[in-house]
């Protein structure tokens, strides 16, 4: 018979409410198996007799036998007849299960990775955050989004290819959107593109992991930003490459520390228009330099160009893959900062001996990208609407650009000094007292307050501490209540 506590508990499993919708049956078997996977239940422990449990349960005979049937099912009870039922020895060696010194039996106790998955799970991923607050970087304003527009677009869609936009699609992208995309970084960006060297992706995070898994071989080594965007040091630190970090000045990605570099590498991966986190832009020589070191080393240059479309002084530089003539540069662009991050639409603009590679290797991805957002995107693009929301787009980041450095400049003058950028999504600030950088970010984010630290971004370690600030998707108006609280945060992590 069961102890007293065990029939408890069985009791309670029963009453639970979220238990309520299951036939009586299932629950009695739940409870049980539970106790077994608790170890309150031990291999060879004789069960109680149907006859027994039913009526301490006040249930059916044929209620138990259902429950003790199930389980003998799935193997955690034995049944010999004229002896009764026995938790099962074999509960010991269950996939995935393992015992505690105490006798319970542990689920999952820990990943048996191989080394890139390790450090795959060890890097923490990339995350954003679902709602995002003051002054989560790199997040666009959606709340403006013409999705009226977008909607009567997407019917049209619909109605015109119908069920064929429910089938399995081209896996290098639909051929409007090709063709609309290579247009845009044409004439916007001074790129040489065609549709048949562009391939549509999910994101620039999943171009980054095609060409470190497809150009390199694990222990080659890439030079990269320093700093740099986290999202690409963790692509290329989990393909198994040595990322070799490179400073970055006023000019951008110092380039002849990678042409002095004794010790080749496959590719450089940078930012050139709108450097992320500093906001520099790399300068015209430099990107010459560099273009003429990939061509001499049969090496790659991975452009990523997150958010170039919003430039706030001047006309911004060409991009490095528009002036190329060796067909070594790869270009990474994405419609998530410049329409809103649930599209998941980014594209890449190929060397044409790399597209039935790179298009090859998605389809063991994710096989293509949904067909009905692929072909309502390149209709807004051929109307003349994508166009049209990033210029206003532009007006409004820059207002609330300017709104910021000045309320950091009035409330922020004594903790932290503005670096105030060119274009892009964010502002990098540079802290001036004695807070550590830590305390800075813990401190704001107990009163509502996200801030990205500047330090982590340094591979050297010896990066200037500070943080960005994220403007574009908060108004004026949050931006300044938000400056407020992080003043008076910072204050309190003074005095700690």
């Amino acid at each position: 018979m069961f102890k007293h506590s065990q029939l408890e508990s069985v009791k309670a499993w029963l009453a639970h409410p979220a238990h309520a919708a299951m036939p009586l049956h299932a629950r009695i078997q739940r409870a049980i198996r539970q106790l077994i996977l608790d170890g309150a239940l031990g291999p060879g422990k004789p069960l109680p007799a149907s006859r027994a449990l039913a009526s301490s349960l006040g249930v059916s005979r044929d209620t138990i036998e259902s429950a003790y049937a199930q389980l003998h099912a799935e193997g955690f009870i034995e049944r010999r007849v004229g002896s009764g039922s026995f938790v099962a020895e074999m509960t010991e060696f269950a996939p995935g299960l393992r015992r505690s010194k105490r006798g319970a039996l542990l689920r999952n106790p820990a990943p048996n990775l191989g080394k890139r998955g390790d450090a795959i799970f060890r890097s923490g991923g990339v995350r954003e955050m679902l709602m995002p607050r003051p002054f989560a970087p790199g997040v666009p304003e959606t709340r403006s989004f013409p999705l009226p527009l977008w909607e009567r677009l997407q019917r049209q869609v619909l109605k015109e290819v119908g069920t064929q936009a429910l089938l399995h699609g081209d896996p290098q992208g639909a051929e409007p959107l090709r063709r609309a995309i290579a247009d845009y970084v044409n004439l916007e960006r001074g790129a040489r593109a065609t549709a048949d060297r562009v391939v549509v992706l999910t994101s620039s995070q999943q171009a980054m992991t095609l060409c470190a898994t497809m150009l390199l071989d694990p222990g080659e080594r890439i030079f990269i930003e320093d700093p740099a965007y986290y999202g690409a040091r963790k692509a290329f630190d989990a393909a198994g490459l040595e990322c070799v970090p490179v400073r970055v000045d006023r000019q951008g990605i110092v380039v002849e520390s990678i042409i002095n570099d004794p010790r080749r590498a496959k590719a450089a991966c940078l930012t050139p228009s709108h450097q992320f986190p500093t906001g520099v832009t790399l300068t015209l020589d430099r990107r010459l330099a560099l273009i003429e070191w990939a061509a001499r080393n049969q090496a790659w240059i991975i452009e990523d160009d997150y958010d170039s479309e919003f430039h706030y002084a001047g006309k911004p530089t060409a991009c490095v893959q528009g002036l190329d003539p060796h067909d070594r540069t790869i270009y990474i662009g994405t419609f998530t900062k410049s329409l809103f991050p649930g599209l998941r639409l980014g594209y890449v603009v190929l060397p044409p001996q790399l597209v039935k590679p790179m298009t090859v290797a998605r389809t063991l991805l994710d096989g293509h990208t949904a067909s009905i957002a692929q072909l309502t995107l390149a209709r807004f693009m051929e109307g003349g609407h994508f166009g049209a929301h990033v210029r206003t787009m532009r007006g409004i980041y820059a207002e609330r650009l300017d709104v910021l450095a000045g309320l950091v400049r009035k409330h922020l003058c004594e903790f932290v000094e503005p670096r105030v950028p060119i274009g892009g999504l964010q502002m990098p600030c540079v802290l001036t007292c004695d807070i550590p950088e830590r305390a800075a970010i813990d401190c704001a984010r107990r009163v509502g307050v996200e801030l990205l630290g500047l330090s982590e971004l340094h591979a050297a370690g010896d990066g200037k501490a500070g943080f960005l600030m994220g403007f574009a998707a908060y108004t004026p108006a949050e931006l300044a209540s938000a400056v407020k609280k992080l003043a008076n945060a910072l204050q309190t992590a003074r005095g700690e």
